[in-house]
């Protein structure tokens, strides 16, 4: 299983091409000396909430890994190393695995409430840590403190909702057959649970899936991304305190392919939950049949945004941008695609660009910061690539279209014209902060295009037609549809995909369902 994610260094990038070369390389060092302050002095106040940890966590236990290595863990904004985390192998991941399989036959027989008063515990202790899980989340993974107290926000929603739902998990009686006998059906925990997150949003994946789990009575192996293991260890320690048992909680990072290996060949693991690429999924759902655990898979998107003509441009022109730019693009559901209708295409286009003008890059710990970096240099070279092949097909640069003067990797925002759907930006998702506007004529043609890939995660509708809206959300082979709105994630209602988006839902009640099994029990000689 060709799994490992390779952590790498932030290259700084070529000369800006807006001013002169060495105007530009002092403004870098100044503002990379700005942003190192900032940092310093964020990570001072995490150190002094007790929320730095290096250290993994296995049986309740802080643990180096065995061989005593370690993985840097950097800041995409300014390059700086921010920690050495210990870098976790298989045989520390074996013993995550066996510590979670003890304590599953006592963590399942707390009662409900029990398990609720834990869960509404961690989400207490989240909520009053919000602002330090904030600035750990943006000092590894970019995004602005205004996004990342957001997902803090979100996250913990995920805890408190799962705290409550701890106690309805309902089972059923079935009208026997026989007067003699009774048919019960119960729902009971899966078992251990090994959960695969990604980088983008450091909390709000694992506390998707670590709160039905632990609600349920599962225990859980969780192995976050090497480029954000911070925020996933600081939020397990806040469980701790909340009184989740020692071994119903671990966490392990470092080799992946060595993580995910033992993860798939235990055989007490009895469920593989995953959020990230389609590829990386697939493998995990072949791997995991060798021992049939259960799955659940939130794969890639390839998003459309569709703007029609009766549409409120104000309204389009707000919700595609916060569906498109939110994390720089960095999310599962951004619309990938933005499809507007010819009648309105020129006015939709003018009112967007002039918005996505406004948007303000920078450090992620400036307020008025609205799109940080991305992730890695690797990234920045793959909207590149999508770039240069819109370009050579035919597409327009209407704006942005290069890295930006910050350097590290930082990337303009960008809007392309006159693409089509033989180019990357059509076919594949890019991950970046890059606005492919198509026009379209007809809604038939609209939902053919939007309908033409392989992923289903999300889609996005802007319409004032009540009728169409329910015509086209039903077309649409989407998981998550929103009308009229960009931002739609909410851990009250069921997010997942269709097609290779993905297998099974998470959040709100059928959510935990993924982490319970159905037992059927015939009763006898009852008369």
């Amino acid at each position: 299983m060709a799994m490992a994610m390779m952590a790498m260094r932030r290259a700084v990038a070529l000369g800006a091409r807006h001013i002169p070369a060495a105007a530009a390389s002092s403004f870098r060092v100044v503002s990379l000396r700005h942003m190192s302050a900032d940092a310093g002095a964020a990570m001072e106040k995490i150190r002094a909430a007790g929320l730095l940890r290096t250290q993994g966590l296995i049986a309740g236990q802080w643990v180096d890994a065995y061989d005593g290595k370690t993985i840097e863990v950097q800041n995409p904004a300014t390059g700086e190393v921010l920690a050495n985390v210990s870098c976790m192998g298989s045989r520390e991941t074996s013993d995550a695995i066996a510590s979670a399989h003890s304590t599953f036959y006592s963590w399942s027989k707390f009662t409900a409430s029990e398990r609720s008063k834990a869960l509404r515990k961690w989400y207490d202790l989240i909520i009053s840590h919000k602002e330090e899980l904030a600035l750990l989340m943006t000092l590894e993974q970019g995004k602005p403190m205004k996004e990342a107290l957001g997902e803090v926000n979100y996250g913990a929603s995920f805890i408190e909702y799962f705290a409550e739902e701890a106690k309805r998990i309902y089972g059923d009686i079935i009208p026997p057959t026989l007067s003699d006998r009774r048919l019960l059906v119960l729902k009971q925990p899966v078992g251990v649970v090994g959960a695969i997150t990604p980088w983008n949003f450091p909390l709000a994946m694992i506390t998707r899936k670590v709160g039905p789990a632990l609600a349920c009575g599962c225990t859980v192996v969780v192995k976050p991304s090497e480029f954000t293991p911070l925020t996933a260890l600081a939020a397990a320690d806040l469980a701790l305190q909340a009184g989740i048992p020692a071994g119903a909680l671990n966490v392990v990072m470092g080799n992946a392919a060595e993580i995910g290996d033992a993860l798939l060949q235990s055989t007490q693991v009895r469920k593989i939950t995953f959020t990230g690429s389609t590829a990386v999924g697939k493998k995990l759902m072949a791997g995991s049949a060798n021992t049939v655990k259960k799955v659940s898979l939130e794969l890639g998107g390839n998003a459309p945004c569709i703007v029609f003509d009766d549409a409120d441009i104000d309204v389009a022109v707000k919700g595609s941008l916060a569906a498109k730019f939110r994390n720089s693009g960095q999310t599962c559901v951004c619309a990938n695609r933005i499809l507007v209708q010819e009648g309105i295409y020129e006015k939709f286009a003018k009112a967007f660009i002039q918005a996505v003008q406004s948007l303000k890059v920078g450090n992620g710990l400036e307020e008025s910061t609205s799109q940080g970096p991305l992730i890695n240099e690797a990234a920045v070279q793959k909207v590149e690539k999508f770039i240069n092949d819109a370009t050579s097909k035919g597409a327009n640069v209407m704006l942005g279209g290069k890295r930006h003067s910050l350097g590290m990797s930082f990337y303009e925002p960008t809007v392309v014209g006159n693409v089509s759907n033989d180019m990357l930006l059509f076919r594949e998702e890019v991950f970046g902060p890059v606005a492919p506007l198509i026009p379209f004529k007809t809604e038939e043609e609209a939902v053919h295009m939007a309908n033409d890939t392989n992923t289903g995660l999300a889609a996005y509708i802007f319409t004032k037609s009540i009728p169409r809206s329910w015509r086209v959300s039903e077309s649409l082979e989407y998981g998550l549809v929103g009308v009229n709105e960009g931002i739609i994630s909410t851990e009250v209602a069921p997010f997942g995909g269709v097609k290779q988006s993905g297998l099974g839902r998470e959040g709100s009640k059928y959510g935990i369902d993924e982490y319970l099994e159905l037992k059927y029990i015939c009763m006898g000689n009852l008369g």
